[in-house]
């Protein structure tokens, strides 16, 4: 807990909590709070009408604040801020603080409280919302004295944004919000036990620099925690000196550019051929800031049979979760990086000879290609929509997607040429991430352009923040990829069910109209159905800056995501399209 004393120091101003609250949220620099005011959580509401530096943004779903929290934390690199009032207010910001938690985002949820005496009465809006979030946050407080909101406000923050960042949540009673105390804001955080690692030590440093130096088939099996550090310059040396071959996962996509020789792509379950064939053929994987997890590793038993493991994360319980590590490394990516580069300069005459290794992955990634066929009724092809928002947008650009099929040909089309460009939900895999991660990405970079690409299933969860975004003045750009159906579950259906399309038919070549929708949303509502209708509509977006506008792209209804590992097989099972495997004949 932060410095608390109970005793009220001389002079000290005496504030209401809520007060307090917000004085607190300014001290720490939240400038922007994403919420809905309620009940108990309404007390805060009226000293921060007044606030000249936080800026209030009400949202239509405390969902949507939660996840637009994210998506300015993002971008800014700064703690994302939500708010919502007791009960329903509280439980709707788990899903965005499972997504952060999952995903390592700073945020800060704060939620209303029933009076403290009620605690535990099943008093109208009471949910044990710290309890219920245990299991999903860095750390949650419940906050029963006006005295200890500053405290709390100083931990949680540093909390979020220290070591693993991560969400932590403030559950505040109304009677500590209305309660009145002298504010008292500490000097410093204290938080007994709470020392995140981020020197690596130098030994393990030491011991992976002699495993790097004898490998023969290494590979850089780079994670999101490459991004969190800001390490992208390092990565990049590292790679160049040592002429290691690179995969960058889902969360990494843009750390390392995918215009450079030596980035293989995506790995995992639509990972690309080449990034797959290089983790499994590999003798030594080092991992940085990655975590093993399902959608890479296939099945894990089978994972990258001959590599040893080098694993290095700044939480030490990611290390060997899931893999066990030859050389566990704990500390921030970009410190481990730079000792192992300044290690191999040293020693040039030990750094690896991949010639030969290097030849065969530049050739894996020559035959298998990702690519896609256009449809040969003259529809629109998913895939080509979005390469031509990503060629005629630009790599400087900020793209959320939402999860599904459009999340996969997003990740393999979109330009990623820049760190902390790609925003999208990859731990949890949350439908209804994209359109408020957008709008609180472009709330964060307001002179950036900022797409969201999402599904026509996702779009329907969420799209209401898009009256948000126009009354607010946030002009984002979203991309519905309709194809009718829940796409990605219907390709499932597709492979695995015999073709039975059990529930994922949306109908909406009938209903919504989503250009109407937007419209009635206050935006800009356009759409495209053949392929020369592409360009226009997307250029027209791209003039538009003063509204956000909705794109509809009514695509080919079965269109499927390739390359595809199935679920629970190997990574050596990995097919290029239905029924049609790489041939891996050609060994080094």
């Amino acid at each position: 807990m932060a410095d608390s004393d109970d005793q009220p120091r001389q002079g000290a101003e005496v504030l209401t909590g809520a007060q307090s609250l917000v004085k607190s949220l300014e001290q720490v620099g939240a400038d922007v709070v994403f919420g809905i005011p309620g009940g108990a959580i309404l007390p805060a509401y009226d000293p921060l009408y007044d606030s000249k530096f936080v800026r209030h943004i009400l949202v239509r779903h405390e969902q949507g604040a939660g996840h637009a929290a994210q998506g300015y934390a993002m971008v800014t690199g700064k703690v994302g801020v939500c708010m919502a009032t007791s009960g329903p207010g509280a439980t709707n910001l788990v899903t965005p603080i499972a997504d952060a938690y999952m995903d390592s985002v700073p945020i800060v949820a704060i939620t209303g409280q029933v009076a403290g005496p009620s605690i535990g009465t099943d008093a109208f809006q009471e949910a044990d919302i710290t309890g219920i979030t245990m299991p999903i946050t860095k750390h949650n407080f419940l906050v029963r004295r006006a005295e200890d909101i500053p405290g709390a406000i100083q931990a949680a923050f540093h909390i979020a944004s220290t070591g693993r960042p991560g969400p932590v949540l403030v559950d505040i009673t109304k009677d500590a919000l209305q309660a009145t105390a002298p504010f008292h804001w500490p000097q410093q955080v204290d938080l007994p036990g709470y020392r995140p690692v981020t020197k690596p030590h130098g030994k393990q440093v030491r011991e992976a620099a002699k495993l790097i130096s004898a490998a023969t088939r290494p590979v850089l099996y780079v994670g999101g925690g490459v991004v969190k550090a800001g390490a992208s310059a390092e990565l990049k040396e590292l790679a160049e000196l040592t002429g290691i071959p690179v995969v960058t996962t889902l969360m990494a996509r843009g750390v390392f550019p995918d215009s450079h020789q030596q980035n293989l792509g995506m790995p995992g379950m639509h990972g690309t051929v080449a990034a797959v064939g290089a983790l499994q053929r590999s003798d030594l994987l080092i991992s940085l800031g990655a975590r093993f997890d399902d959608r890479v590793t296939g099945q894990l038993s089978s994972f990258a049979p001959l590599a040893k493991v080098i694993h290095a994360d700044i939480d030490p319980a990611e290390i060997s979760k899931n893999r066990v590590a030859d050389v566990p490394i704990v500390g921030d990516c970009k410190e481990v990086i730079t000792e192992l580069i300044s290690l191999l300069k040293a020693s040039p005459d030990q750094l690896p000879r991949l010639s030969e290794w290097s030849s065969y992955l530049q050739d894996l990634k020559r035959r298998y290609p990702t690519g896609y066929d256009l449809p040969e009724d003259g529809s629109l092809s998913p895939q080509y929509v979005i390469q031509r928002i990503g060629e005629l947008t630009g790599p400087d650009a900020y793209y959320a997607a939402g999860v599904g099929q459009h999340q996969m040909w997003a990740a393999h089309y979109l330009p990623f040429e820049r760190p902390g460009r790609w925003l999208n939900s990859g731990g949890l895999g949350t439908m209804g991430y994209c359109v408020p991660a957008a709008m609180g990405a472009k709330v964060g970079v307001p002179d950036s352009v900022v797409w969201g690409i999402d599904g026509d299933g996702c779009f329907q969860m969420t799209n209401q923040e898009l009256v948000t975004c126009a009354l607010e003045g946030i002009p984002v750009k979203i991309a519905v990829i309709n194809n009718q159906s829940l796409g990605m579950v219907r390709q499932w259906q597709t492979l695995f069910y015999q073709g039975r399309y059990s529930n994922t038919d949306l109908k909406t070549n009938r209903v919504p109209d989503f250009q109407k929708l937007a419209e009635a949303m206050g935006c800009v509502g356009l759409r495209a159905e053949t392929p020369e209708e592409v360009d226009a509509v997307i250029e027209k977006a791209l003039s538009i800056n003063d509204m956000p506008v909705v794109v509809e792209f009514v695509v080919h209804k079965d269109a499927m995501v390739w390359p595809m590992v199935a679920a629970g097989t190997s990574n050596d099972e990995i097919k290029v399209a239905r029924d049609m495997a790489p041939k891996w004949d050609e060994e080094i």
